[in-house]
């Protein structure tokens, strides 16, 4: 069994009018700055297994120089990632985030974002959990200036 934790986090964008969190596009007028689509959640996802599998970061496998990620999809991204972990000889056993966010209420997209999330890795609905959680109007994240993501996985070998 390996362990990994991934964190992320991207500063609010109000000239967007929607933001993508573990896949799923939540209207709420704003988005996020980022290179890529700026889901912070698959960011941190993605940093979780590749720590476990002992594959180095997001930014390194997927660097914002890189022009050819401009605007990507992370569920992209999250596939390559998972190719490369699963040709390694591992298996997500499970995947536990949690969103940091002010705004918007994400209680009505948690189940959604859970399927979203369970089908773009290839696991069960059983093997992941979501959470929200304010931080009561303190840092960056209560003050609404941005949205946060912590996640832990758990890999076993197939072998």
């Amino acid at each position: 069994m390996r362990i990994g934790h991934g964190y992320d986090v991207h500063k609010i964008d109000p000239a967007k009018d929607s933001l993508i969190l573990g896949g799923v596009e939540i209207a709420c007028g704003f988005g996020m700055v980022a290179h890529s689509d700026g889901d912070v959640l698959l960011h941190a996802i993605i940093d979780a297994l590749l720590g476990a599998a002992g594959m180095g970061d997001i930014g390194s496998l997927f660097p914002d120089t890189d022009m050819s990620y401009r605007n990507i999809s992370s569920m992209l991204l999250l596939m390559d990632a998972l190719q490369r972990i699963r040709s390694s000889g591992l298996e997500i056993e499970y995947v536990d985030v949690t969103l940091i966010a002010q705004k918007p209420k994400l209680s009505p997209y948690i189940q959604k974002i859970r399927a979203s999330l369970a089908a773009g890795m290839g696991i069960e609905t059983s093997q992941c959990n979501v959470k929200a959680t304010t931080e009561e109007g303190l840092g960056f994240t209560g003050r609404g200036e941005g949205i946060a993501a912590h996640a832990v996985c758990l890999l076993n070998s197939k072998m």
